[in-house]
């Protein structure tokens, strides 16, 4: 393959044999090279092919080379500290966040997240991630992003975990998770230990639930016998997931199957049993 045209040290367009034009990422995969070089393919680390390529060409040619160069240490960062795939649109997303978040403040404009609270909760890990990128920010270009850009910078982190490039639709999993986890803590009256690994299994839980859900992959199966058998032992568990149900059918058209409404009691018994003892 040879190059087109550099970007960085790291990232450059290249035409392939068949003179279709891809993305090139790798460390060093640049330097010292010059347009119409061949690349040494043992440095590639990602390519990125006609579609994704396109629209990452059209950004990176409007986008100062250090605010990529900080973009792709963000993601490696996290991908070092996550242990699910991030899908390549992240290269995509994140970089273009980057770019216009640090371009706003450097013109005094600052957006809230009117997440943060929920992404600070739900998504723990993605938001520490989220935290590290903005002392990066800070460190290297001497911009102060506020925390909102942390909260919004794990979003891009889950929605590449997820393998989706909606935004909107990881914002509806935020709040339905939010949403589900105060109907628990209201209806049992008790505050759930936010650290405890009952808590994070539970809201692990949700997180796939409310996908399926928005997905329209509600789980059909019956489990008939255990589902009798657990509401009739834990009938105020049972009353909170009928809640919740009622919750789920207005925003979504949906009512839960007996599957879904017996995973949720064990999963609502379990955080809410330990949290009271």
């Amino acid at each position: 393959m040879l190059i087109r045209k550099i970007f960085n040290n790291n990232v450059v367009l290249a035409a392939a044999e068949d003179e279709n034009e891809l993305i090139l990422m790798g460390r060093g995969i640049a330097f010292q090279k010059k347009i119409g070089d061949l690349i040494d393919e043992s440095k590639v680390d990602k390519k990125f092919f006609q579609g994704l390529s396109n629209k990452l060409y059209e950004l990176l040619k409007d986008i100062p080379q250090h605010h990529l160069d900080l973009a792709d240490e963000i993601i490696q960062n996290a991908k070092s500290q996550l242990s699910t795939k991030l899908s390549d649109y992240i290269y995509l997303t994140l970089t273009d966040h980057l770019d216009f978040a640090i371009t706003r403040i450097q013109q005094g404009q600052i957006l809230r997240n009117p997440l943060l609270w929920e992404i600070r909760k739900i998504y723990p890990k993605e938001y520490k991630i989220g935290l590290q990128a903005v002392r990066m920010v800070k460190e290297k270009l001497g911009v102060a992003l506020p925390d909102d850009e942390a909260g919004s910078i794990a979003l891009h982190l889950v929605n590449a975990q997820n393998g989706s490039q909606q935004m909107d639709k990881t914002i509806e999993i935020t709040k339905m998770v939010q949403d589900i986890l105060q109907i628990v803590k209201f209806h049992f009256g008790i505050d759930l230990d936010e650290v405890s690994i009952n808590y994070s299994r539970f809201v692990v839980h949700l997180r796939f639930f409310a996908q399926r859900l928005l997905e329209n992959q509600n789980n059909p199966h019956e489990n008939n016998d255990l589902f009798e058998v657990v509401k009739d032992k834990y009938p105020n568990v049972y009353g909170c997931v009928e809640i919740i149900n009622g919750y789920v059918k207005k925003a979504t058209d949906i009512s839960l199957s007996k599957s879904e409404m017996l995973y949720l009691m064990l999963h609502i018994h379990r955080v809410t049993d330990r949290t009271r003892n």
